[in-house]
């Protein structure tokens, strides 16, 4: 999942979202409610998790925001305040869930995994294009049932894509998906990596390119 963590106190903020990546998710980290809703409009997270105490804009008012908008992202809220007045409000606003800090990041961490077992949207929690599935519970690729080990790269450009199975995507827009994790390299390197992809997606029995180079323009999966 691509996760937005909007918290003011990086102290919290830096080893919750290592803590998400290390997951294998999509972390974008904002540190006040202006910056999360536009970081939002920017990357439609499947996730946030919000801090209610923000400085300037609210984390009940982000919440409210969104919902506003219509939009169908989890909100995990997370706060210092734990009475019961509170919670309810804060799923009244259209929070999905709510954690008291001080937590330990293995609970938040079995939070998200709950939010991501009831689907986005419309859509499941395991991504298919013929042969080929991604299952985002457990963070695991498979082709025709056998799986596929990959990197955090590798595993955050195939989500992309089989999110997107009918567009011709740019490295650059690939790039912008991967950006947040040590050693992603840059838009340059998304050549190697796709590369990487192909390999392993033969090696699982894929008898043709399971990705194609639109030359000019991109990648995008080849036709189920």
């Amino acid at each position: 999942m691509r996760i937005l963590v909007v918290e003011d106190d990086t102290r919290i903020a830096d080893p919750l979202a290592a803590a998400l990546r290390s997951q294998r998710h999509l972390v974008d980290v904002a540190l006040s409610g202006e910056d999360g809703l536009d970081l939002f409009d920017a990357y439609q997270h499947e996730l946030v998790v919000l801090d209610l105490m923000l400085p300037g804009m609210s984390g009940l008012e982000v919440c409210r925001t969104l919902r506003r908008r219509g939009s169908i992202s989890k909100v995990l809220i997370m706060t210092a305040r734990d009475s019961v007045r509170d919670k309810v409000t804060a799923l009244d606003e259209g929070a999905d869930d709510y954690v008291v800090k001080p937590f330990d990041s293995s609970e938040l961490l079995a939070r998200v995994r709950a939010l991501s077992r009831r689907g986005y949207g419309d859509r499941g929690t395991v991504l298919r294009h013929g042969l080929l599935e991604l299952d985002q519970a457990s963070s695991e690729a498979r082709y025709d049932g056998r799986r596929i080990d990959l990197t955090r790269t590798e595993y955050a450009i195939l989500e992309m894509m089989l999110r997107h199975p009918t567009r011709v995507l740019s490295a650059d827009a690939l790039y912008s998906r991967v950006a947040s994790f040590d050693g992603a390299g840059d838009s340059g390197t998304i050549k190697s990596h796709v590369a990487n992809l192909r390999k392993k997606l033969r090696a699982a029995g894929s008898k043709s390119a399971a990705i194609v180079t639109v030359y000019g323009f991109g990648y995008r999966l080849a036709d189920a």
